[in-house]
């Protein structure tokens, strides 16, 4: 049984332009990622931290940021995501539409996962990746959070929950 979380950074773990106190109910932190200031919420950063030591649970990068978030993101923010497989634009071949889309499907296509949680603040817009979706079922939690706030606390217990739950 594996389940796999798809997750992207910019708008997701680290929103654009956070102002005030963060949906956790603590102000945001900031940290230098190597190349540019990251803001994120600690609390977030925790419980991904655990849904990625769940077991049978596969965590993949599919991020513009590519190899830049294990080697860049992940110390600055305490995220234990340095061994986490990222998916590239390179590695989906070229053509129309979304490259992010061409990559998970691929990727979905040779790991065969058993549950896919997809979460990128874009998926909201993007008329091909919602009609994947749809075309998965029950097989797939996609989330598209607000990219000023990124992954909310109902939204990464949605994931959880979704990973955790007995196969369909």
């Amino acid at each position: 049984m594996t389940r796999t979380l798809y997750i992207d950074v910019d708008g997701v773990i680290c929103p654009f332009g956070p102002e005030g106190t963060s949906g956790w109910g603590s102000g945001w932190q900031y940290s230098d990622a190597g190349l540019l200031p990251v803001a994120y919420a600690r609390e977030l950063v925790a419980g991904l931290n655990g849904i990625a030591a769940l077991a049978g649970v596969r965590c993949v990068w599919l991020t513009s940021w590519e190899e830049l978030a294990p080697q860049y993101l992940c110390p600055a923010i305490n995220l234990d995501g340095q061994r986490w497989p990222f998916l590239t634009a390179a590695r989906s071949g070229a053509g129309a539409g979304w490259w992010k889309l061409r990559a998970i499907q691929e990727d979905v296509e040779t790991t065969s996962p058993d549950a896919v949680v997809r979460v990128d603040d874009q998926l909201a817009f993007e008329a091909d990746a919602q009609a994947w979706v749809t075309f998965l079922g029950r097989r797939l939690l996609a989330l598209s959070p607000d990219p000023r706030r990124g992954i909310s606390p109902a939204e990464l217990g949605q994931m959880r929950s979704f990973l955790e739950q007995p196969l369909f």
